[in-house]
């Protein structure tokens, strides 16, 4: 059972070949005995699983169908779900239980979604390598010794091992569609405020958005159809209806004009990534797709904008956990601002740190126009070129990563080389474009992506075209040894 994908699943549930309970038995076992070689999973629900898949089962012999009722799937340990562990990976939400759910755990539960659990990541989705959790780093079972990618690497790495079918992960620079490069799935960014952020405890509000992550681009068209919905309890999410995106996976690819940016094929992109990204493009072509080569020239300032813009916005979001409300909290405080200084400089990691020292220096009195307001207009030509470019193009391909996983620890003292590794990704945040990462093959045994962006909310065209792929690839397939 382990072996299906979510739309396999389905399948399986609706013609009764096994019950939601009995696959999330199985599913839970496999987590048991195989998440300890992993550590993506912060927190397994198994009784609250239990619990709703025996209520999945009955809605199903109550003549109730539905393609997620029943299917097993996790959550990134940043959407608050009711009642369990919402930590972000971080020591200062020590024993910190959400009081209500997600608006994205809401709805996956209300089309009937089985939770195993809350997985792991990197602290307050701040990293590329999951290895910032307080609670260890995420380890990639293609190779144990290398890093998942992140901010989502538990997310990936529990899906890429068969622990679960597919999860919901978050993607700030890049945090579903890296790791998805880096362990053999396909994960997908939405538009910004296609799918809602209420309930998702926030890294950079104007950046972050939630999306899934799974083996296939189908399995990723029934998710996301759950998840994505207006929500008025946040003001960033656009009220739009939401596409049938299954509905627009077989579509021929006749006639779909792809861009290939220049820019992507330059220094720093490891040469055996470039030749499987020109062998994807090549299979699209005997599709019907034509490639035009384009031009993003504001892409070198991606990373620096970036790394002003999230930062600031982090600096914040993160005020509000001082050890007064929430949490954890130091020892035996001698007043109010030793409670603040100890509780936050206890609770937080190196990474947090950081970036929260960055982003105050960004907007504090004197910088904020030198700083912040100059990444605000970088952003805006980033957005430009992007106008421009679909002007010409449909779709714009090139890598995910600039190079596969690395070995864990190998940049933890160069958070820059780490940066470094989002180059490709990060415009599509800064943009509020959609953008997915499908496989593309293997280099040295570590699986590689390919990415695909696409204008505002054309969500569809991502999914039909990397399941138009899929149809003539066996990479997403392809299973880790052991696993």
């Amino acid at each position: 059972m382990h072996q299906l994908t979510l739309a396999e699943i389905a399948r399986a549930l609706a013609a009764k070949q096994f019950s939601a309970e009995e696959l999330s038995r199985a599913l839970l076992g496999r987590i048991h005995q195989l998440d300890p070689q992993l550590n993506s999973f912060i927190t397994v629900t198994e009784d609250l699983a239990l619990e709703q898949a025996r209520a999945a089962d009955a809605r199903r012999a109550a003549g109730e169908s539905g393609a997620l009722l029943g299917a097993p799937i996790a959550h990134k340990d940043l959407f608050c779900t009711q009642g369990v562990l919402t930590s972000c990976a971080s020591k200062i939400l020590t024993g910190f239980k959400a009081p209500y759910d997600a608006t994205v755990v809401e709805k996956l539960a209300a089309a009937g979604a089985v939770s195993l659990g809350k997985l792991n990541m990197d602290e307050f989705a701040m990293g590329s390598a999951n290895e910032s959790s307080h609670y260890g780093p995420v380890k990639n079972p293609w190779d144990t010794s290398c890093v998942p990618g992140g901010s989502s690497g538990g997310s990936a790495a529990a899906v890429a091992a068969r622990l679960i079918p597919a999860a919901t992960g978050t993607d700030t620079g890049g945090s579903i569609r890296q790791p998805a490069a880096l362990t053999n799935l396909t994960g997908l960014k939405p538009t910004y405020g296609r799918v809602s952020r209420w309930g998702m405890i926030a890294y950079a509000s104007s950046l972050d958005q939630g999306g899934p992550i799974a083996r296939t681009a189908e399995d990723c068209a029934l998710l996301l159809g759950a998840m994505a919905g207006f929500d008025p309890k946040d003001s960033t999410c656009v009220d739009q209806p939401v596409d049938n995106y299954l509905a627009a996976l077989n579509q021929p690819l006749a006639g779909l004009r792809i861009g290939l940016p220049k820019e992507y094929f330059g220094n720093g992109l490891d040469s055996r990534i470039a030749e499987r990204v020109l062998a994807v493009v090549e299979e699209l072509k005997k599709l019907g797709a034509t490639v035009k080569d384009i031009s993003l020239p504001n892409m070198r300032h991606a990373i620096p904008a970036y790394y002003v813009i999230a930062p600031a916005e982090a600096s914040s979001n993160l005020s509000r956990f001082d050890g007064v409300r929430f949490g954890y909290r130091c020892e035996n405080p001698v007043n109010l601002e030793d409670l603040y200084k100890r509780s936050r400089g206890e609770g937080f990691g190196a990474e947090v740190k950081r970036r929260i020292m960055v982003g105050t220096y960004a907007l504090s009195a004197g910088y904020y126009d030198a700083y912040y307001l100059k990444a605000q207009k970088i952003r805006r030509l980033i957005k430009n070129d992007f106008v421009a470019a679909f002007s010409e193009v449909d779709l714009i391909l090139g890598p995910t990563t600039p190079n596969p996983a690395w070995k864990l620890g190998e940049k933890a003292n160069d958070p820059v080389a780490a940066y470094l590794e989002d180059i490709y990704t990060i415009t599509a945040n800064l943009a509020g474009i959609p953008g997915l990462s499908m496989p593309a093959g293997f280099v040295d045994g570590l699986p590689v992506g390919v990415q695909l962006l696409a204008p505002y909310f054309q969500e569809g065209r991502l999914l039909n075209v990397a399941h138009q792929y899929q149809q003539v690839s066996d990479w997403h397939t392809r299973a880790p040894e052991g696993f």
